[in-house]
């Protein structure tokens, strides 16, 4: 049964392929995929299941069934619940979501200092003059701190890595509270290492830029440093 599942899963996955859909590309309807690949009906409805489950294809309920987005929202649902499954953990997997984050930057480093070397971008300037003024009034910055991001990485040539970034990103911002951690004390050092990070990249300074990166995720290290501790102590 789970064989034949799978193998009618794979066929399905594999008739996007050969007939080169894209999405948002309308999908064959449930009879003539069962009539093309040969299978019966159930067996077509639970892998449509399970591709709707990965973004693979998406179900419009009286319109059809079409190719989905392909997006990285199962990733992330899916790590978010690993993140607050077990807190007991001693906050191990918001701890190895961070590290990766800080990975990914610091490998796009040079890539995006090479792009940005003599640019004077006004856009990332005016997110960390919101950053840096919110921080002064103890205010948090998700959205602006996002878009500083997801702006830097606008400037590669490479799509995978801005939405494994905002992923890993979204997943931070929504475990963080889940496991009733308050903002980081020292948020404004935060706000500050982005616009170092933007001031060496544009200055063409590699090493500073990845300096400020790492400077960039030492008050959210501490914050979670003291919750372990906190919660090793009861």
């Amino acid at each position: 049964m789970s064989r034949k599942r799978n193998s009618v899963t794979d066929q399905i996955k594999n008739f996007i392929l050969r007939n080169d859909l894209r999405p948002g590309d309308l999908m064959p309807t449930e009879s003539e995929i069962c009539a093309t690949l040969n299978v019966s009906r159930s067996s077509v409805r639970e892998a449509i299941r399970t591709l709707a489950a990965l973004d693979i294809v998406e179900v419009r309920h009286g319109y059809g069934t079409y190719v989905g987005n392909l997006s990285l929202a199962p990733l992330v649902e899916g790590l978010v619940f690993r993140g607050v499954l077990s807190p007991e953990d001693n906050f191990a997997a918001l701890r190895e979501v961070v590290e990766v984050r800080e990975a990914l930057d610091l490998a796009m480093a040079g890539p995006i200092v090479t792009a940005l070397t003599g640019q004077n971008d006004e856009q990332l300037r005016a997110l960390v003059g919101t950053m840096v003024d919110k921080a002064t009034r103890n205010e948090a910055f998700p959205e602006e701190d996002l878009a500083f991001h997801t702006r830097l990485l606008s400037y590669l040539d490479n799509a995978l890595v801005g939405q494994l970034v905002a992923a890993f990103w979204e997943v931070n911002t929504v475990v963080y509270p889940l496991l009733g951690l308050a903002p980081a004390a020292d948020m404004d050092e935060t706000a500050k290492a982005h616009g170092t990070m933007l001031d060496a990249a544009e200055a063409g300074r590699i090493d500073d830029y990845k300096q400020a990166v790492i400077d960039h995720y030492l008050p959210l290290r501490r914050a979670l440093q003291k919750a372990n501790a906190r919660r090793a102590e009861k």
